[in-house]
């Protein structure tokens, strides 16, 4: 792990360009524009923090750092909802390539992403979603495509940067396949969804020439879904964190009867319980995170899945809380509890749930 005083300085960076440059009208104009999120914050994210670097290692262009530092930056980013391609191609592109274990391709793909210059997109999802933990699936992961002869066939859903990346990291059955997004035989699709902050595409692939840049299929979806619930829950845990404190700062403002609403009884117990849901969901976001680069463990495996559940639970309460207790100002376009509400709902169903309760018998 990482030292905690250089990650608390690496938060509080990214939180103060944030703050300058990413504000709800910047989060709104970035809904709106044709990428989905905003360029300009990214760049600045990239050129002044070095935020897609952080988890490349040095020798493939990156600075090096543990990957429980980049996730710090997706934490950040959840307090404000901006979706750059820090999860999607800085995290599990990046993760991914690593996982395949192919120098070359490290070589040839991370130094332009640690730059920003490129982003990927992990394609590892079917039609009926990511395969969990003791699914039952004939196919480890991916099990819409497939690879033959270096052509790859099929349809990946609910693809995180998919219609703006440079280069598409597939997930099929005989392996990792590396394919240019604008590849003859490569048809991207934006899908709608929920949370108008995340934007998701289906990618159809016909005959589409590819690169194989790993062979064990099972393994890569394994180290995949372990970093992408990891970092779902830190990013949830900034977004709840970010939810209490709006509603703390509007219950001080908010006169009724005569009083501020915060200074009822009531309601303060509702926000002491929200402050105990945060800082739960933070402990356990913190141990799956901790358990990244551990071996695999009955532990381990039961820290991800608590953290999977625990933090999606926290998140919909406390955005659900948020909206009770702002009343009707909640629910309009104007003001942004919708849009942390829509992101909650839209979180608790990305990249798959345990496929087991994780009570565990004697």
């Amino acid at each position: 792990m990482t030292d905690n005083a250089e990650l608390r300085e690496l938060a509080n960076t990214v939180r103060a360009v944030l703050t300058k440059h990413g504000d709800s009208a910047a989060l709104r104009r970035a809904i709106d524009s044709d990428s989905g999120y905003d360029e300009r914050l990214w760049q600045l994210l990239c050129e002044q923090v070095g935020v897609a670097a952080l988890a490349i290692p040095e020798e493939f262009g990156g600075i090096g750092a543990e990957l429980d530092t980049a996730l710090v930056v997706v934490e950040e980013l959840g307090r404000t909802l901006h979706n750059p391609p820090m999860l999607g191609s800085a995290v599990l592109g990046v993760q991914a390539v690593l996982a395949g274990a192919d120098t070359d391709a490290a070589q040839r793909l991370l130094p332009e992403v640690a730059e920003g210059s490129r982003t990927l997109a992990v394609c590892w999802a079917g039609e009926n979603g990511w395969a969990a933990p003791g699914a039952a699936t004939r196919r480890p992961a991916g099990f819409g495509v497939r690879a033959e002869n270096d052509t790859v066939n099929g349809t990946a859903h609910h693809v995180l940067d998919g219609a703006n990346a440079d280069t598409l990291i597939v997930v099929t059955d005989a392996g990792l396949y590396e394919i240019d997004a604008t590849a003859t035989g490569v048809t991207r699709t934006v899908t709608r969804t929920m949370d108008p902050t995340r934007r998701l595409s289906t990618v159809t692939f016909d005959g589409a020439e590819a690169t194989r840049i790993g062979s064990d299929p099972a393994a890569i979806t394994a180290r995949l879904r372990a970093v992408a619930w990891a970092a779902l829950a830190a990013e949830q845990v900034g977004a709840a964190e970010q939810c209490l404190e709006t509603t703390v700062e509007y219950s001080k403002s908010r006169v009724q009867f005569g009083r501020p609403i915060g200074s009822f009884q009531a309601l303060k117990h509702r926000m002491a319980d929200m402050y105990v849901l945060v800082e739960s969901a933070r402990s356990a976001a913190y141990a799956a995170i901790a358990d990244l680069d551990r071996p695999v463990t009955g532990e381990t495996t039961l820290d991800l899945e608590s953290a999977r559940i625990h933090c999606s639970q926290t998140f919909r309460s406390v955005v659900s809380e948020m909206v009770q207790m702002h009343g009707g100002i909640a629910i309009t376009w104007e003001h942004d509890a919708h849009l942390f509400f829509k992101r909650a709902h839209g979180d608790a169903e990305l990249f798959g749930m345990p496929g087991r309760p994780l009570a565990r018998p004697a």
